[in-house]
């Protein structure tokens, strides 16, 4: 079996592959290296060939995490490393270990399945968007607040704004103005990500008129899902992108 994961700022998100590898055999999110331990050990996985993880941790946080994981199943670790070319990618930034790995294997994936111009919107603590040509330049892309980031930030440096997340899904079954604190923020919120991403498809249509494929990723995807139909939801991008970055021996 090989264990994947994607360390993010907030969770972790991992997958366990089985022998087949297009099959997934057990998958999860948990927010802590200990949570992650016991999530594998309450799926009974155990007897891990492989792990391969892509972090945008510190290094310390990341090594603490890899020597967790041999010392409970004794197995090597393979990390995500940046570069400046890669399976016909060119990094557009100019320093490209400055862009975050999560951010650069999203790219990868898309630019493989799309085998062309492409458009990646990532949704999660933050928000991401880049720009991929036909020819594999990197064009760069665009870092806003996701969700978490701006509904803490009203929570906390507003006094009289507090409420919980159950408050906050069922805010979101209506986007008509707010009569609530919760709804006026949770809407507010979903129409600024709404915004974001339609003037991404705007530029993205000003460089390539129709000939380009949007990827929508993250886990605050479906909230934009309706605003680009023509869309494709791909959940695990960042995976198919780590398989490409992390090959098994």
């Amino acid at each position: 079996m090989i264990l994947e994961l994607d360390c993010g700022n907030s969770f972790i998100k991992w997958r366990v592959l089985g022998t087949d590898v297009r099959l997934v055999v057990a998958e999860g999110v948990v927010d802590s290296d200990l949570a992650l331990l016991e999530s594998l050990k309450q799926f009974g996985v155990s007897a891990l060939k492989h792990c391969r993880l892509v972090s945008v941790r510190t290094g310390d946080e990341t090594a603490s995490l890899v020597s967790l994981l041999t010392g409970a199943f004794g197995v090597s670790v393979t990390c995500a490393a940046s570069a400046r070319e890669m399976s016909g990618v060119r990094n557009g930034y100019e320093d490209y270990e400055r862009l975050g790995l999560d951010r650069w294997l999203a790219m990868l994936g898309g630019f493989h399945l799309a085998s062309g111009a492409c458009l990646v919107l990532d949704f999660g603590t933050a928000v991401t968007a880049d720009f991929i040509a036909a020819d594999g330049e990197h064009l760069g892309g665009f870092i806003c607040p996701g969700m978490p980031l701006m509904r803490n930030q009203l929570r906390t440096h507003t006094r009289r704004i507090r409420y919980g997340d159950l408050a906050a899904e069922r805010a979101l079954e209506s986007l008509a103005p707010g009569r609530t604190t919760v709804e006026a923020v949770e809407r507010g919120c979903s129409l600024m990500l709404r915004g974001f991403v339609l003037t991404q498809v705007q530029l993205a249509r000003s460089y390539w008129g129709e000939s380009f494929t949007v990827f929508l990723t993250g886990g605050d995807a479906d909230l934009v899902s309706a605003m680009v139909p023509e869309a494709r939801v791909v959940p695990e991008l960042v995976f198919v992108g780590l398989a490409m970055a992390c090959p098994l021996p």
